[in-house]
């Protein structure tokens, strides 16, 4: 009971709403547009070429510095830096979903471009923040507990942002075919359903003690380059110790901690994902061309989807702390591909509905179980004096690699076509579970150590 007792903690609670927040946007710039983008007669190659927005969310280590130490003007002073920066983002992601929802991608593909350039990186910021504010809102030994409820969240947004928009452009459509109205109607929604993010931070506590304590360090830290640079301006000492601290301690301590380890680790980081993401894609437009409709993949990505998505989150979240988060990671990294296997034998099946659900809801457990350990894991290799910046280049190093390889999915599919394409995105996996492997045998040589 005590291991179910922690869900309903206010910080875990408080990290559902959040969650959902976070998940919203990311299908409305990747999956979900590209499934509009398919019915407006976009091609293949362009559709992989577009989800190169998706690297805004590896990149987001850039400007990770700046929203870990630098205020808001009297958003910061009025809501904490945490809750500033999330607000802000949130209300970006309000009017460029609202924006994207007014413009047609068959007239102005290049415009939605750069919107959905615009939602990303409001939505990487987001997400830097909202990972320190996970971070710092408990304990070590509550991060599963809390991955898992973020998670919950994450994916009812993911299954709200695709099968629910999915729905909600087939529900406002009277015409047959391509119609632009229905995806504004879709979007707009979208941009409506942000409010549950904002309410929740608006009613969310900041986590005041972790601020405080970094001030203390800039502040020696200051004192430090004055006594080293006398005559030197003021102004320039101390935007040199800025910078020290904002943008350089983050990544010296990470190297400083696990020292040689620290490749090993962001290699496993770096691959963890590739083949769901590099999957990803491709499977919206996979489900159009084999014949499914915009009613179908809603419908069955609602119901199978949310079971699953809950059924997998709350498995990786009480799995983790039953054996061990390096084991659940295992686990997931070994559903994950093998649940691709399935996309390939569905694409030799044609259009079945039941096989459909088999594929999505096996899908969906999969991603759960593995992304809510892998939140869990990347947790715990940050330190709370750094918490965005690090959990930024962890997520940051986690993305590049998949969605860069993401953005040749449609010339692959093209070529060797879908079946063949699902199972070397399973193949991808396999050096996944080797890296696990070898960090399990290096944590467990850490602690015997110790």
């Amino acid at each position: 009971m005590e291991s179910l007792r922690v869900y309903l903690k206010p910080a875990a609670v408080r990290m559902f709403f959040l969650g959902f927040s976070s998940g919203l946007p990311l299908l409305l710039v990747l999956g979900t547009l590209s499934f509009w983008l398919r019915e407006a007669g976009v091609d293949l190659k362009t559709i992989g070429i577009m989800s190169w927005v998706g690297l805004t969310y590896a990149t987001k280590w850039l400007w990770a510095p700046l929203v870990d130490r630098l205020p808001i003007p009297l958003l910061t002073r009025w809501l904490g830096r945490r809750r500033a920066w999330l607000l802000m983002s949130q209300l970006v992601l309000v009017f460029s979903l609202l924006a994207m929802g007014l413009t047609d991608p068959k007239v102005n593909l290049s415009s939605m471009a750069w919107l959905a350039l615009l939602t990303a990186f409001a939505s990487a910021t987001q997400d830097i923040t909202l990972d320190a504010y996970r971070i710092e809102s408990a304990d070590v030994s509550e991060q599963a507990a809390l991955a898992a409820t973020y998670q919950t969240g994450y994916r009812f947004a993911m299954i709200w942002a695709g099968a629910g928009a999915l729905a909600l452009a087939a529900f406002a459509s009277d015409v047959v075919g391509y119609d632009p109205q229905s995806w504004f109607f879709a979007y707009s929604v979208m941009a409506m359903s942000m409010s549950v993010g904002i309410v929740t931070v608006w009613l969310s506590p900041e986590p005041a003690k972790i601020i405080e304590r970094k001030r203390a360090v800039s502040t020696n830290t200051l004192e430090r380059y004055q006594s080293r640079y006398p005559s030197w301006p003021q102004g320039l000492v101390s935007l040199l110790a800025w910078f020290y601290e904002a943008a350089c301690l983050p990544f010296i301590d990470f190297f400083q901690r696990y020292r040689w380890q620290a490749l090993l680790l962001l290699a496993l980081i770096a691959t963890y994902r590739v083949s769901d993401v590099v999957m990803g894609v491709m499977a919206n437009p996979f489900y159009q061309d084999l014949g499914f409709t915009k009613q179908e993949v809603a419908a069955v990505s609602k119901v199978f989807g949310v079971v699953m998505t809950l059924t997998g989150a709350f498995l990786g979240g009480f799995i983790s702390m039953r054996i061990g988060v390096m084991k659940t990671l295992f686990l997931g990294g070994f559903l994950s591909a093998l649940t691709n296997l399935l996309f390939a034998w569905l694409a030799t099946q044609g259009h079945h509905v039941p096989y459909l659900v088999l594929t999505v809801s096996a899908d969906n457990l999969a991603a759960g179980i593995a992304s809510v350990a892998f939140l869990a894991y990347l947790s715990g290799l940050t330190n709370v004096a750094y918490t965005a910046t690090q959990y930024a280049l962890f997520s940051s190093v986690m993305l590049l690699l998949p969605k860069f390889l993401a953005g040749f999915s449609g010339f692959v599919v093209e070529s060797i076509g879908y079946s063949s394409f699902f199972i070397a995105t399973a193949l991808l996996g396999v050096p996944v579970l080797l890296l696990v492997g070898v960090a399990m045998k290096y944590q467990e040589h850490s602690r015997s150590d110790d």
